[in-house]
This record gives structure tokens, C-alpha cells and sequence, in this order.
């Protein structure tokens, strides 16, 4: 698979703060939007922008933190809506809360809790850690993935600005059995001062003190220069075979600039045709 093929299919993530109202509206449909959820804003805002995604002709991916749902049944009726609003695929993460509302405490929990009512979905999707956890060994991120990936369909990279540590983590993943195919997660085109920004709404800490560590990068971003996910992805490809490693496509992280992500994908040619 090439470049290009990759960057066709992309999804756009779009996070449902305040403000966010209509954003997936002007993704063309041919996308698919992936809605995130956190602690401060709950799973029920989620299902509204899930729902207003859908009304605009998408195909949405909603996130589901395990920390975030009380138990079984809330589990069963947050599925049961996003089926009723025509949604099959679910990604599912362990999520940021320092502690869980209910029993479910990683993403495996749901998962497993998935196999036990008709959930009517037909694909699900699970997070993998390329620059490793601050909480957890590397060894255990790579058991947990393991385990996962008896449940899952493909897995979403965190957002990576590394190329080397994307594909050494992706070289032992495969050596350790990891068959899941990879959406890699990258950033879209963005500010870094909309990064600071979000930072504090929704605690992308990691991602900027990755950042700060760049000096070249940081300065060319405080002249007013956007950063672009093509040289890291021009990295990736040098390194690794997409078909041989099982890359099928990209995540971006549009910190919801949508207007930049959707014109970066338009100079690539793969705004119409992504998905």
C-alpha cells in the first residue's frame, strides 16, 4: 500500500468541547469522524455530537472510556443509541480518569463485556501506546495489547511526532504477535498555541512537553508555522513497508482545526476520497 493510499484513508478526530457544534459538518462524507469522549464532558456529549455527525451524512467512530462508564447497563444503553442512530464501529479506550465510576477499569473489561449482549457492531477498535505510558511498563502495554486483540479489529496509534519510535514499537509489536491492523495517529496541521490551549482543556500534556523537547520544531511553530504530518509520514515510509507492517490507514488528531486538517488533505488530493 502507498503513501497515498494511507493518507486516502484517513479519519478526522473531533473533540466535543464547546464551540465544536458543526465541525463535522463540513468533513466531507466520504470521512469518517471519530468522536472523542473524557471525564469533563461526559458520555452522553459524545452521543449528541455522534448524533449530529450522523445527521450530516458520516460515518462516525464514537471513543468509549472504559473509567467513564458505571457499569453494565450503562454500557448496554450507551451501544443501544449509538446502534439507533446508525453507528457499528466503537473505539474503545481505558481512559484518562484517575479513577472509574463503576467496575469496567481498562478497555479489556468493556471489551469482554462486549461478548456477552448482541452489541450489533462490526468492527471495534483499541488504543497502543508507541512512546510507552508514564504508568505502565512497556511489557504490560504490550500484554494488555495482547489480550485485546482477541476483541478488537484494528488499534489507533497515540499521537506519535517520532518516526523511529513508531516503527521500532510497530517492528516489536509484530514480533510479539500483534496482528491488529495499524491506524497510525498522527497530527493534523496545527497551531502551537492551540496546542497549549487544548492542553489544559483536555490534558495533552504529553504531546507538548514532546513538543518543547523540539526546539526547531517549536520555533518554526511560534513564527506561525503550522506543522505538517507529511515529513514524519515521509519517515514512516522510509522505514517500514505499510502492506508488510499492516498499516491501513491514518487518525488524525485535528485538535478540531478542521478547516487545516480538511486543506492538508485536499493539497494531498485525499480529502474527497478519504474514509
Amino acid at each position: 500500500m502507498s503513501l497515498d493510499e494511507i493518507v486516502r484513508k484517513s479519519s478526522i478526530e473531533i473533540i466535543p468541547l464547546k464551540g465544536a457544534e458543526g465541525k463535522a459538518a463540513i468533513v466531507p462524507t466520504g470521512t469518517t469522524v471519530s468522536i472523542t469522549c473524557s471525564p469533563k464532558f461526559g458520555l452522553s456529549r459524545t452521543l449528541d455530537h455522534v448524533t449530529e455527525a450522523r445527521e450530516s451524512g458520516h460515518r462516525v467512530v464514537p471513543h468509549l472510556a472504559a473509567r467513564m462508564v458505571a457499569g453494565r447497563q450503562e454500557l448496554r444503553d450507551f451501544v443501544r443509541r449509538a446502534n439507533d442512530i446508525g453507528v457499528d464501529e466503537l473505539f474503545v479506550i481505558g481512559g484518562d480518569g484517575e479513577e472509574p465510576v463503576g467496575s469496567f477499569r481498562e478497555a479489556a473489561d468493556v471489551l469482554m463485556e462486549l461478548r456477552e449482549f448482541d452489541h450489533g457492531l462490526s468492527r471495534i477498535g483499541i488504543g497502543c501506546y508507541p512512546e510507552g505510558h508514564p504508568k505502565i511498563s512497556d511489557d504490560a502495554l504490550f500484554d494488555a495489547l495482547s489480550l485485546k486483540q482477541q476483541y478488537a479489529d484494528y488499534m489507533v496509534s497515540q499521537l506519535c511526532f517520532d518516526a523511529s519510535a513508531l516503527t521500532g514499537w510497530l517492528r516489536s509489536a509484530r514480533d510479539r504477535g500483534i496482528t491488529l491492523p495499524l491506524r497510525v495517529g498522527v497530527a493534523a496541521p496545527l497551531q502551537i498555541r492551540k496546542l497549549i490551549e487544548l492542553s489544559v482543556k483536555i490534558g495533552v500534556g504529553q504531546s507538548v512537553r514532546f513538543l518543547s523537547k523540539q526546539h526547531g520544531l517549536v520555533g518554526n511553530l511560534l513564527l506561525g508555522r503550522s506543522y505538517e504530518p507529511m515529513d514524519l509520514l515521509l519517515a514512516v515510509q522510509r522505514e517500514i513497508s505499510f502492506t508488510e507492517f499492516s498499516v491501513e490507514g491514518l487518525h488524525l488528531f485535528s485538535f478540531n482545526q478542521v478547516d487545516a486538517t480538511l486543506e492538508w488533505l485536499s493539497r494531498t488530493g485525499a480529502a474527497e476520497k478519504a474514509g
